[in-house]
């Protein structure tokens, strides 16, 4: 994760939220930092899990939106690779409010001190469930304040909800391609 040089080293909130990336960055304590993305298993997993949830939003009651910014803080947006809203949640362009699920995939050149920054962000951002998942290892976690945990069962769910997401559906997908 690099951070992109500015002129003074700073730029306004304001400033980065009236600014697009390609691909988008995150906003942190007025620094644009670069997010690992682009690579093909990293690619195909948020596709898929983006598409169990758009193809379940009514059932689920769910929205979906693939890399969003959150507004986690007053000095930091963040980029989930997934973000799963109720249905019925409103906002304008970036989300300002809790969600449901933050899916975070992890890439080669994501670091465990990166990740826990971010994870610790969205706990005190009051995030209801924290999913990451390792398409290389095929591995998901799920976390929260005691740390991550890793997943034994078969799927990831929301309890009180029909949301299931099956993992060898998952892994499967990433075979197929």
């Amino acid at each position: 994760m690099a951070t992109l040089p500015i002129d003074d080293g700073f730029i306004s909130v304001r400033e980065y939220l009236r600014t697009s990336y390609s691909p988008d960055c995150e906003y942190v304590d007025g620094r644009i930092v670069e997010r690992n993305v682009g690579e093909k298993l990293h690619s195909a997993l948020l596709g898929s899990l983006t598409f169990l949830f758009a193809h379940n939003r009514d059932t689920w009651r769910v929205e979906v939106f693939p890399t969003l910014r959150m507004h986690v803080s007053s000095t930091r947006v963040r980029v989930p690779d997934v973000l799963v809203v109720r249905a019925g949640a409103e906002f304008e362009h970036v989300l300002d409010q809790p969600p449901l699920i933050v899916i975070e995939i992890l890439s080669p050149r994501d670091t465990l001190s990166g990740l826990q920054e971010k994870i610790d962000e969205y706990i005190a951002f009051e995030t209801e469930h924290i999913w990451v998942f390792d398409p290389i290892r095929r591995l998901a976690w799920t976390a929260d304040r005691g740390g991550l945990h890793p997943v034994n069962e078969d799927a990831l769910t929301v309890p009180g909800t029909p949301i299931l997401a099956g993992l060898a559906e998952a892994w499967a997908e990433l075979d197929r391609v």
